[in-house]
């Protein structure tokens, strides 16, 4: 049985930065959470591709541990997306999006997921996130959700109301802002407590994140990258990896959140080092470990 059930896309990327192109890769929320998710917990996967999804892809995520019994596959062509960025990694012009088996995704969850503890609703429609969570036979000990700029344009009230049924509501800067409707992240912050979370986490991109909880506040800086070649899935890679930490450890307490967080950029600072997923497979937890004391050398003062 899986630890953490992580739902969301899976998709094939084109991808384009000033370092160079990448055709067809592995993507998507699901893909990129739970390959980072897996570093520290053994997630179950909440998904669909199409007949065209390469079997090396199933094999890769096989390979690292990640249960894809709620990985569903369909008889159309997979989610693709296009993205192209500029030299400012923060800013993503969207080519091409084509929702293919992902547009009438309803997702049913294998009977042991349901009972999983731990519960990821990665970046997809809050419909689909609400779902999920409703087919849970209890409560989970940990709900993490994060969602984007879509979404909140389409459906505010519904995204508003996964924030509430989270325990994490993850989203990154621009979102906090266009979700409740205010420029400060510490009034979005506030805002975000007063819908029963546990706490606040406002990703950053390459500036790091931070956190507000009803005890203080917490300021993890970005990781100084010299070579920054595709920041794609990199804030999927963080919840991903908050939310196998917390499963790992247990440890819910404002220090336990505070680690999770620096786990996490670590787990994500790689990811931006090459296209898709392809430096997250050549690292370990050694790695993310070494980063992670690396870490607590910048705030040391």
């Amino acid at each position: 049985m899986p630890e953490v059930v992580v739902l969301g896309s899976t998709s094939l990327d084109t991808l384009e930065t000033p370092f160079g192109r990448a055709v067809g890769v592995l993507g998507g929320s699901a893909a990129y959470a739970g390959y980072a998710c897996s570093f520290f917990s053994r997630p179950g996967i909440v998904s669909i591709v199409g007949r065209d999804f390469p079997k090396k892809y199933l094999t890769l995520m096989g390979k690292r541990g990640m249960d894809l019994s709620g990985l569903a596959r369909a008889s159309g062509q997979t989610f693709r997306w296009h993205g192209r960025y500029g030299f400012d990694v923060n800013v993503v012009q969207t080519i091409r999006t084509e929702l293919n088996v992902l547009k009438n995704f309803d997702p049913e969850l294998p009977g042991e997921y349901r009972r999983a503890e731990y519960l990821f609703l990665g970046n997809t429609s809050p419909k689909t996130q609400l779902s999920v969570m409703q087919q849970m036979k209890k409560r989970p000990q940990l709900v993490v959700s994060d969602t984007m700029n879509y979404y909140i344009e389409k459906n505010r009230k519904q995204v508003l109301r996964v924030c509430k049924e989270s325990d994490i509501a993850l989203m990154n800067d621009s979102e906090a802002r266009q979700l409740f409707r205010t420029p400060n992240l510490l009034a979005v912050a506030r805002k975000i407590l007063a819908l029963d979370s546990s706490c606040a986490i406002i990703k950053k991109g390459e500036h790091g994140a931070i956190m507000v909880s009803r005890k203080g506040f917490f300021s993890a800086p970005g990781y100084p990258l010299e070579n920054i070649v595709d920041p794609t899935g990199c804030g999927d890679c963080f919840g991903g990896a908050l939310i196998g930490y917390l499963a790992k450890t247990k440890d819910f307490s404002e220090q336990g959140f505070r680690r999770a967080i620096v786990f996490a950029s670590a787990v994500s600072s790689f990811n931006a080092e090459d296209f898709s997923l392809n430096k997250l497979t050549k690292i370990s937890l050694k790695h993310i470990i070494a980063r992670y004391k690396k870490f607590k050398e910048f705030v040391k003062f």
